[in-house]
């Protein structure tokens, strides 16, 4: 499978389940990292996109991880003199003396404490967190710290950029990382001072790429940002010559029921560079996130079926894995107390009553696709044998005493008389008599306007006649022989099925059980 855009064989999740044991999540993703030798565009480690691989691994059941380290309570920051609330301060640039932007280093130090009480005491979003890498500015003046500005990683799909762009979904995965989001600006609230906003994106817009350069070593050719409707109308973005190309749907990243509730957002860009558009778009001769294909391992040994019902029907393929787990309960349940009613079975559970009728009434659990593993099953006892009967037999279902019971049929001679559906099933023995199983069933109910056609039987079709069911049952046995190439398969039927065209394919038909060529002709109309 492919998670976080890498490949993961079995081979793979058995390693990190074997090599993994007594490491810790933030150890356990370096060491995944350096397998698959997984580094950004910076060159480094990518750990934080291994470590949700992992979650992402551990949440879809393929991989167990060791519990999370309790991480210690965190308190608010309480206000410092960087944060103290200011009485209202009116002027001009000028005033305020030289405006600068201080690069906050990444770690543990007193400029990043002043950033993050700025913006946790003052700013609507918080501090964070900001994803993937990041920048973080102060913006200084004699006047102590007037606001701040973070940058981080892009919007992974946003569609009227990616429209603008003209990206394909190849060509944006691969030029992302030089798209940068201007996630936080903040000018503190006492300051009334014309044009500081916009003179502070464009002192920060003229440094970022530098700074991005020095501590990832690639550059960023366009800076985006987004601005919500509802509180803020993007002057100060529009003064320093940043473009508006479209809204958000208000989502955010982490609506992953899209649900849309965090309001609708105004999409700013701004190119750093005149050729962006051209860079943005070039494919790159060799792709960065390129696969190489997966080594050709030898395939794992299908895991041992757990109990009889996985033997029989753990193969269905019902196109859910819930409709599966829930054949598999209700076959249990039925052998469990086979003359019971279907409440008896379920154990008078309400719950578990409702699950098994939503079950068969889904369009995909039908007879052929519940009996499909079971006939599977069957072939494969047939195959150990060297001699099985295959006998085919008609039996009628009445269920005349449930007369709301749709698509019914009369089972008998009168069309009024008892309702109830037909079954023609054949089922593989031992020459001694042990079933095998069912290698064939065909149920169908007779249509009461059909009665009393017989006088046209000589111009239908076979395929339209009742009697085509002995010749169904015999091609599904003939279609088994091939995966049963040692065993002697012999169609049993009682004389009803003295039907011509079935002799006739038994003669001509390759394939056909063997019985129908040595044994056909000598043997007596009343013996079949």
């Amino acid at each position: 499978m492919i998670v976080a855009g890498q490949h993961f064989s079995p081979h793979l999740l058995q390693r990190l389940e074997r090599e993994g044991g007594g490491l810790s999540r933030r150890q356990l993703a370096r060491l995944l990292c350096q397998w698959l030798n997984w580094k950004g565009p910076s060159g480094r480690w990518q750990e934080m996109s291994a470590r949700k691989a992992l979650a992402a691994l551990q949440r879809s059941g393929h991989l167990h991880l060791p519990p999370p380290l309790a991480l210690p309570h965190r308190v608010a920051p309480a206000r410092t003199a960087v944060t103290t609330p200011q009485p209202p301060l009116h002027g001009s640039l000028d005033q305020l003396g030289p405006v600068t932007l201080e690069l906050v280093p990444p770690g543990r130090s007193a400029p990043g404490r002043a950033w993050r009480e700025l913006f946790e005491q003052e700013h609507y979003l918080g501090a964070g967190p900001l994803c993937g890498a990041q920048l973080r500015y102060l913006i200084a003046s004699p006047h102590g710290y007037l606001g701040g500005l973070a940058f981080s990683a892009a919007a992974r799909r946003l569609a009227p950029r990616d429209q603008w762009l003209g990206w394909s979904d190849v060509v944006r995965a691969e030029n992302l990382h030089r798209v940068v989001n201007q996630s936080r600006f903040l000018i503190r609230a006492h300051l009334q001072v014309p044009n500081l906003a916009s003179h502070s994106l464009a002192q920060a817009l003229h440094r970022l790429p530098a700074d991005w350069q020095a501590r990832y070593s690639y550059g960023p050719v366009l800076v985006e940002t987004f601005v919500e409707r509802a509180r803020f109308a993007g002057v100060s973005y529009a003064a320093a010559n940043w473009q508006a190309i479209g809204l958000t749907q208000g989502r955010g990243r982490q609506d992953t029921t899209h649900q849309g509730q965090r309001g609708q957002k105004i999409i700013w860009v701004k190119p750093l560079q005149p050729d962006f558009r051209a860079v943005l778009s070039a494919a790159p001769s060799r792709p960065r996130l390129a696969r190489p294909a997966p080594v050709a391992l030898p395939p794992l040994p299908p895991p041992l079926p757990v109990d009889w019902a996985e033997n029989e029907f753990g193969a269905a393929t019902l196109g859910d894995g819930r409709l599966r787990t829930r054949l598999l309960t209700l076959a249990r349940d039925f052998y469990a107390r086979p003359t019971a009613s279907l409440t008896e079975c379920c154990g008078g559970s309400w719950a578990k009553y409702r699950a098994a009728c939503r079950f068969f009434d889904h369009p995909r659990t039908g007879l052929n696709a519940l009996l499909a593993s079971h006939y599977q099953a069957t072939a494969r006892r047939v195959a150990q044998e060297s001699v099985v009967l295959a006998v085919q037999d008609t039996t009628s279902l009445n269920y005349s005493a449930h007369p709301a019971t749709a698509l019914l049929g009369p089972i008998g001679t009168e069309p009024e008389g008892a309702q109830g559906l037909l079954v023609h099933d054949t089922m593989a023995f031992t020459v001694e008599g042990t079933p095998l199983g069912l290698l064939d069933v065909q149920c169908w109910g007779r249509d009461p306007e059909a009665a009393g056609q017989k006088h046209q039987r000589q111009k239908r079709p076979f395929e339209e006649k009742e009697s085509a069911k002995w010749r169904r049952s015999a091609q599904a046995v003939a279609a088994i022989c091939p995966a049963c190439p040692q065993t002697l398969l012999v169609s049993v039927g009682d004389r009803e099925a003295d039907v011509y065209e079935l002799l006739a394919w038994a003669q001509a038909e390759p394939g056909a059980p063997k019985l129908w060529r040595r044994y056909v002709r000598p043997v007596p109309r009343r013996c079949w």
